[in-house]
């Protein structure tokens, strides 16, 4: 399988500490001209946003901030407006029922990249939050990993 070529414009750290990812999903943004240009200089950040379905069935994005673009002027838009990202029909019930029918699931965007037709993609992970113990269980054993590497470096 050929390795897709992508351009990462915005990662998700936090969500990885925080959240417990059980399934990733890819969908498309619906953005505007000045918006858009603003993405491929990189001015996104996904921090505290979050994804679900609307009553409409709909699914949206809240809280991504894309920075307007400075030479935008008239046609910028709010930068942390709500938008309406872009799957099929099928996944996006999917997603409506697990999310509802499974207490603690959330979706939350992981990262926003440029596809390899310049189309501006974000990737939502079906998330399960983690507990505090399980916070530092995870910092344990990266901390563990990481004095193994540096007995393994120093032993050479």
């Amino acid at each position: 399988m050929a390795q897709r070529s992508r351009k990462v414009v915005a990662n998700n750290k936090k969500a990885f500490h925080d959240y417990f990812i059980e399934e990733k999903y890819e969908a498309g943004i619906v953005l505007t001209g000045t918006e858009i240009k603003s993405v491929r200089a990189g001015k996104v950040s996904i921090k505290e946003s979050y994804a679900k379905v609307t009553s409409k069935g709909e699914l949206v994005v809240t809280g991504m901030h894309i920075a307007p673009f400075e030479q935008g002027n008239r046609w910028n838009v709010d930068p942390l407006r709500v938008r309406t990202l872009l799957m099929h029909r099928r996944e996006i019930n999917k997603l409506y029922g697990t999310v509802k029918t499974q207490q603690g699931l959330t979706l939350i965007p992981l990262s926003v990249y440029l596809d390899e037709h310049g189309r501006c993609k974000i990737e939502l992970g079906l998330c399960r939050g983690k507990h505090n113990y399980d916070k530092r269980e995870a910092q344990a054993k990266k901390e563990a990993a990481r004095k193994m590497d540096r007995a393994i470096k120093n032993s050479r």
